[in-house]
């Protein structure tokens, strides 16, 4: 069986929820990856990549101005993706969304189920198509399993639909141990010459930075200790780089692989969760955190609600501005023996939070919705999977060798 996934993030974009996920999910399926249009003066055509094993992107490219998954795209985007199924021959596939706006694409197909992971509120984002809330009911009406990233999100949705998980945000905690990030020498060369300008002690945040992100926090972070340093990792979306404070303690490192983010961290002193506390940000369950947590550093967090919920006691909260600064100070004076102690129950919780484990439980509950085979795919070959599968270790080492290959 397929899993075609249409989504509103781009999989080369920030190495996150969809592509952990689908990358694992791609051992036991194969995965179509839709993204959203994009303007192309040219006739409406498919860009077909395969960035990794069992993982196949089509990106549309259509004349249409309007952005993303707009009415107006649909009807260019819908004969392509129809096309592409039928001469692949692919008849027996799931559908799955990160995006509601996708859902009229498969008014005219017949998946055997309807996965809806909601990993964000997206009706509460900067910039939000105005039909999203409209769409998101009739995708939570059709879905025959949502998946809710954090348990925020869960309970808003858990009354919208029968078959409601909290499936948050887990980890891939060899791609962060110190040990292993340590052990790839090439890459620690490339952190250190990235940061060479920096001096320390350095607190860091990786991630998108847009409008879910306290600028006026960083600004005064940096302003209230301008011996320490504030390094910044990831691209700037929806907006204006402008508005951005510049300080000779503030850096900018723009959107680095996310091969490279264990050896960035592994420099830091502190590591940081800067959110401001509005609608963008309510329903947020921020991955990182447990990626913080399985580089071994301490954390501060401004007072998100999953962050609280899931990992309050060990993560460091702050409520205004004046706490977060004093909580970035408490852990900087980290002794050596509260470092041993913070690590070893860090650690634990990691323990219980694994990326490989979500994937097989999708796996189960996908079984436990999909509808019988169409008689018409009944006989389609399922070797090529098989094939994929056998190709590689098994059980975690799968997919580890899958993540570190994007």
């Amino acid at each position: 069986m397929h899993l075609v996934a249409f989504s509103h993030l781009r999989w080369n974009f920030v190495y996150q929820r969809p592509q952990h996920l689908l990358s694992r999910l791609a051992l036991r399926y194969r995965v179509l990856f839709v993204e959203e249009p994009m303007k192309d003066a040219s006739e409406a055509r498919l860009e077909v990549t395969t960035p990794a094993p069992g993982i196949t992107v089509l990106r549309p490219h259509t004349p249409v101005e309007a952005p993303g998954f707009h009415d107006d795209q649909l009807a260019a985007v819908l004969p392509l993706l129809r096309a592409y199924l039928e001469n692949q021959g692919i008849t027996d596939y799931a559908a799955w969304f990160y995006t509601p706006m996708a859902l009229p694409l498969i008014a005219e197909l017949e998946p055997r189920a309807v996965i809806f992971d909601c990993m964000d509120e997206l009706s509460a984002f900067r910039d939000a198509p105005r039909q999203l809330h409209q769409r998101e009911s009739a995708l939570m009406k059709r879905a025959d399993l949502v998946l809710t990233g954090g348990p925020s999100l869960y309970a808003a949705k858990r009354h919208l639909n029968p078959n409601v998980m909290c499936l948050p945000s887990a980890v891939d905690a060899a791609h962060y141990a110190p040990r292993c990030a340590a052990e790839r020498h090439d890459l620690v060369r490339e952190a250190e010459e990235l940061q060479a300008g920096v001096p320390g002690p350095r607190l860091g945040f990786f991630g998108v930075i847009d409008e879910r992100l306290d600028i006026g926090l960083i600004a005064a972070l940096a302003d209230a200790h301008p011996a320490w340093q504030i390094v910044m990792v990831g691209p700037v979306v929806k907006i204006d780089p402008a508005s951005l404070p510049q300080r000779p303690n503030i850096a900018w490192l723009g959107q680095q692989p996310y091969a490279l983010l264990p050896q960035l961290v592994r420099s830091w002193d502190v590591c940081l969760l800067p959110f401001a506390l509005n609608e963008a940000t309510r329903f947020i369950s921020p991955t990182k955190t447990l990626e913080y947590m399985a580089a071994e550093k301490p954390v501060v967090s401004t007072a998100v609600h999953d962050v609280v919920e899931l990992y309050g006691d060990l993560v460091r909260i702050g409520r205004d501005a004046a706490s977060f600064i004093d909580a970035c100070a408490d852990a900087l004076d980290e002794t050596a023996n509260e470092h041993e102690a913070r690590v070893g129950r860090m650690n634990e919780r990691v323990a219980m939070y694994s990326w490989d484990r979500t994937a097989e439980t999708i796996v189960r509950a996908i079984g436990d919705v999909v509808r019988p085979v169409p008689v018409q795919a009944a006989n389609t070959a399922l070797e090529p999977v098989q094939a994929i599968v056998a190709q590689r270790p098994a059980a975690g080492g799968a997919a580890l060798a899958v993540a570190k290959t994007i």
